[in-house]
C-alpha cells in the first residue's frame, strides 16, 4: 500500500490559500505560516500530518498527494474542510 507524508494548511478561502502560497513562494517557512495560518490542529505541529496510507484522507487531497510531485507546495485544494496548501515530504509508491 503506498504511503505518504505530507504537511498542510487549511484556510477558509481560496483567496487566502493563494495569498498564503505566495508568501510560502517567496520564501517565507511553510511550518511558520502553518502556525500562523491554518485551522487544523495540526497547524501547531507545523502542518504535520504524518505518515499515512493512501485512501485515508478525503479524495481531494489523497489524489494530490498520491500523484503531485514530492517536495512542492500544492493548492489551493478544495475539500468539504475548506482550502488546503499541501506539502508532500516523501511517498513510497
Amino acid at each position: 500500500m503506498p504511503k505518504a507524508h505530507a504537511r498542510h494548511i487549511l484556510v477558509n478561502s481560496e483567496g487566502d490559500c493563494e495569498d498564503l502560497k505566495k508568501q510560502i513562494e517567496n520564501g517565507a517557512d511553510f511550518a511558520e505560516v502553518a502556525k500562523k495560518h491554518s485551522q487544523c490542529p495540526s497547524g501547531q505541529q507545523g502542518g504535520d500530518l504524518g505518515e499515512f496510507d493512501q485512501g485515508r484522507m478525503v479524495k481531494e487531497f489523497d489524489d494530490i498527494v498520491f500523484t503531485e510531485e514530492v517536495g512542492k507546495t500544492h493548492g489551493p485544494v478544495k475539500t468539504q474542510f475548506g482550502y488546503h496548501l499541501i506539502e508532500i515530504l516523501s511517498r513510497n509508491d
